[in-house]
């Protein structure tokens, strides 16, 4: 099986951190070099403790749901013949609270937009077909109810 592996990296840059008023600005690093700036969401903490400009863990949660889905679905419509020229996905997570109270990440809607060419087009029952398909083929969809284990390294 693959194994995925990413880093994240922050640092306090001589701020106080006991009083809470630290930067949660981060670094996602990636393999193949590419590092992403990140940040709490501005709706879980205020700026200028967050960055609006970076991602935020909620912002990726939806996004990974998103772009799974599409890549399951330019897989599934290739290998049924259809020319797909573009599609975008509009996609809203919403923050709520779950059945034990706590915030989670209650639902996840994508909505995408899928334009087709060539001869051979998909008729509208066809293009449901084919994202309930990439819904089901989506690894991220079928892991939202994994357990996340955490190991701390206690390097003190």
């Amino acid at each position: 099986m693959a194994e995925y592996k990413t880093v994240v990296v922050w640092n306090r840059d001589g701020a106080v951190f006991t009083d809470n008023r630290y930067s949660r600005s981060h670094r996602w690093l990636f393999d193949g070099g590419v590092e992403v700036p990140a940040s709490s969401s501005p709706h879980v903490v205020p700026v200028p403790l967050s960055v609006t400009a970076a991602v935020d863990p909620e912002e990726a949660f939806v996004v990974s749901l998103s772009s799974c889905h599409m890549l399951w679905f330019l897989s599934v419509a290739a290998k049924r013949g259809f020319v797909v020229d573009s599609y975008r996905d509009e996609a809203v997570g919403v923050m709520g609270k779950d059945s034990s109270g706590k915030l989670a990440m209650t639902n996840v809607t994508l909505r995408p937009e899928v334009r087709f060419s060539g001869e051979k087009r998909p008729a509208a029952d066809e293009v449901l077909a084919m994202h309930y398909k990439a819904h089901e083929q989506c690894f991220i969809a079928r892991s939202v109810k994994t357990d996340v284990l955490c190991e701390p390294a206690l390097g003190l």
